[in-house]
């Protein structure tokens, strides 16, 4: 896989020493490039389907901008939108459907069903750049946006490769200026971004991977059968593998483009220390949370239109987000948790008189620790549906809970897990009161540094022997 660490840091170095000796049309050029063979490296072919969407949006926006009648200007959106998502149905869902439809077919008692034998491939990245197109097309649209004049700018903003896999999924309206206007080299943005680089192996070599040999053994088995503790230490354990492996790709992504001259969003804040499943989606997969926001829930009326649309509307959001990230019923499930979840939230802040939740509470009160301990364990039972193979697979391992048995490997297990997980929470605790990145943007530049020499320290010495591919490669 091209992102294995070794390949990828020759690939962006070579990339990063050519970029800063040329002029900014043909830095465009060179990056268009390096990312199409970026993402070409998995399976040429899917570069068709990337380059298609890419040319089909460019100029439908263009189309869209220059037309002052309603009915062709909705005509452009909606097979802009059909194209798009069409592509993301078929070569994302297309299986999953089938199966589900076959499943129903025997659950009905027609055991014989015929069976359409045609296994697609899934994509690489797909759900992230399809979301940045329909974000584009439909800012264009509402005349939010003025549309790109250059194809290889827009191009560009589609597949730029230190996003194109696994996101942060970008706003057009955030990125798209960037890769138009010129980029200057500054040496702070420089250094920062390679301290986000080493930010982000750190959370997923020492934290993710560590973590991912707890999970994988509870889940499979392997630990003994499921019971209190192997549930809790499986569910414990996946809970900071993904943050650790997700938040790690994240600020990957974000110093690579650093070094690049390019700002991405920041795509966690600290979403452990949420005291409320709304405070939690203002901190988890921000470029998600604030997309399935603008483009899907207040396109279905948001709270406009009375508490039982509001529900709805919540459902529905969290449902198909919970679908985006896999073609799984058990993603579904997960959403689902999510939006009741939400809906029960509003309908107890309703009830009290409170319109929202708080989004900063008071770090150390015993009122706020007791809603982060009690919401990080909804968040862990959504987590066993999003880690289970199947529904049934995460129903049965939620019901070790009601069984009880201590195996002293259990405790060293558990005391695995505090080592490699304690860093990181201890970090965001420090970070809550400081801004997201405090340690690596400061200006006290020898902090920074010890801060780096403490991470290269930790990567080398605490590194997992087994190296897991980052979660998020798989949506």
């Amino acid at each position: 896989m091209f992102f294995d660490t070794p390949i990828y840091v020759v690939f962006l170095t070579l990339v990063v020493l050519v970029y800063w000796r040329l002029e900014c049309r043909q830095q465009n050029i060179l990056l268009l490039v390096a990312s199409y063979v970026f993402y070409g490296w998995w399976d040429p072919r899917f570069l068709v389907l990337i380059a298609a969407s890419t040319i089909v949006d460019f100029h439908c926006a263009r189309a869209i901008a220059g037309s002052d009648e309603l009915g062709r200007r909705r005509a452009l959106l909606s097979l802009s939108l059909i194209i798009n998502f069409g592509f993301l149905g078929v070569f994302k869902y297309f299986n999953f459907f089938m199966d589900s439809f076959a499943a129903a077919l025997q659950a009905l008692g027609f055991h014989q069903t015929p069976t359409l034998v045609l296994r697609i491939l899934l994509p690489p990245g797909i759900s992230f750049y399809t979301f940045q197109e329909v974000a584009y097309i439909v800012d264009v649209y509402q005349g939010k946006l003025k549309p790109a004049r250059s194809l290889v700018d827009y191009a560009l903003f589609i597949s730029l490769f230190p996003h194109l896999i696994a996101g942060p999924i970008q706003r057009p309206s955030h990125l798209l200026p960037q890769v138009q206007a010129p980029r200057r080299f500054d040496s702070e943005r420089f250094f920062n971004g390679l301290l986000l680089i080493l930010s982000g192996l750190f959370r997923k070599t020492v934290i993710a991977d560590n973590c991912a040999l707890l999970a994988d053994a509870a889940f499979s088995g392997r630990l003994g059968r499921a019971n209190a503790a192997v549930v809790a230490i499986g569910t414990y354990a996946f809970a900071w593998q993904i943050y650790g492996d997700f938040s790690g790709y994240s600020d990957i992504a974000r110093g690579s483009a650093q070094l690049l001259g390019f700002h991405f969003m920041v795509n966690f804040r600290q979403p452990y220390l949420a005291t409320s499943i709304q405070d939690f989606w203002r901190r988890w997969h921000i470029s998600l949370s604030t997309w399935l926001r603008d483009y899907l829930y207040i396109p279905l009326g948001g709270s406009r239109d009375g508490e039982r649309r509001t529900y709805r509307n919540l459902m529905t959001t969290m449902l198909l987000g919970g679908l985006w990230h896999g073609a799984n019923w058990t993603f579904v499930i997960w959403g689902g948790i999510h939006g009741v979840a939400l809906s029960v939230e509003r309908l107890f802040r309703r009830a009290l008189g409170v319109e929202d939740a708080p989004a900063a509470p008071v770090l150390w009160s015993a009122r706020a620790w007791l809603s982060r301990i009690v919401l990080f364990h909804v968040v862990c039972i959504a987590w066993v549906f999003f880690r289970a193979p199947g529904i049934g697979d995460a129903i049965a391992f939620l019901r070790g809970l009601g069984t009880f048995v201590w195996i002293p490997e259990y405790g060293v297990a558990l005391r695995f897990l505090a080592l490699f997980t304690l860093p990181l929470f201890v970090i965001d605790l420090f970070n809550e009161s400081r801004g997201e990145e405090y340690l690596l943007e400061t200006s006290f530049a020898p902090r920074r540094l010890a801060v780096g020499i403490a991470m290269m320290t930790f990567i080398t010495l605490l590194a997992a022997n087994q190296l897991n591919a980052f979660i998020y490669f798989q949506f």
